[in-house]
């Protein structure tokens, strides 16, 4: 049986990105998924580029879920972006926190996740999934591992229905997460976020930033490749077909791949684990 599979898009910026995009989604829906999320402006700075892929998503007749990041924000902005999301038949959600935009003293009323799915709660009841995120190998900001599985106890005590991880290379790290938090009382689904490996130099700069773990055994063999793409991206397949294969057969309850925007390594993951739908 194949898993619950998702994917996640960023907004392109031009108009060839847009057009690009749409050739890619197509080619994803081969897998199926269950919804496609649309991440948000970084720094909070727009939700239109979002929002436009999102209606394009619907249109093709997928489920979108809209990011929506609430750091900075106020109670009257996020109320209007939400309805604005309920009003374009969106009902699924991924509600973040979001980066501090540069310049921002404080981050207003909406400190953490958690406020921002409290605040939907209460103002949209169940209107929406509400989707939060979850870092088995600890949020580079937290200030320790029992801090940051604490935090995320509350965001869905305060209402989240689903968890996405970010992406990780250890099976055993998002299997100790998932069994650590059930023990803090969480039964939501918490589903594996997986990065296919298509470049050396762009997984270990990700990494460094979310705080993502690349073992070392994985980022030597990248290194050792050089500039030799294709040996790269061959390791990565290989690499990331048995991640998803442990998670699949340990009874992770689906998996959400990070496309950046790329179908490739996708659908050769799926193609290699046999869940990949035949092409028209």
């Amino acid at each position: 049986m194949n898993p619950a599979l998702s994917v996640e898009f960023f907004p392109p910026k031009t108009p060839e990105g847009a057009a690009r995009l749409a050739g890619i989604r197509q080619e994803l829906y081969r897998i199926k998924p269950q919804f496609c999320s649309v991440t948000y402006g970084a720094g909070g700075s727009t939700q239109s580029g979002t929002l436009s892929t999102v209606a394009q998503i619907q249109g093709e007749g997928q489920e979108a879920a809209a990011h929506m990041s609430c750091v900075g924000a106020t109670p009257e902005t996020i109320l209007e972006q939400l309805g604005q999301i309920k009003a374009m038949g969106v009902k699924r959600l991924v509600a973040l926190r979001g980066d501090l935009p540069s310049g921002f003293g404080s981050s207003g009323e909406f400190e953490f996740a958690k406020d921002l799915v409290a605040f939907t709660r209460e103002h949209f009841a169940d209107d929406f999934h509400i989707e939060v995120a979850a870092y088995p190998e600890m949020h580079p900001q937290a200030k320790s591992p029992e801090a940051d599985l604490k935090a995320f106890a509350e965001k869905v005590k305060a209402g989240a229905d689903s968890a996405i991880t970010q992406y990780f290379f250890n099976s055993d790290a998002y299997f100790r997460f998932v069994e650590d938090a059930e023990k803090l009382g969480v039964r939501v689904p918490i589903v594996p976020g997986i990065m296919p490996i298509g470049s050396s130099s762009q997984l270990l700069r990700f990494s460094e930033t979310c705080g993502a773990e690349v073992p070392r055994w994985i980022r030597l063999r990248l290194q050792s490749y050089g500039d030799d793409v294709a040996s790269i991206k061959a390791f990565g397949l290989e690499v990331v077909t048995d991640l998803c294969d442990q998670l699949h057969s340990a009874g992770a309850p689906g998996l959400h791949f990070y496309t950046l925007n790329q179908s490739a390594a996708v659908l050769a993951i799926c193609s290699n684990l046999g869940w990949l739908a035949p092409a028209h």
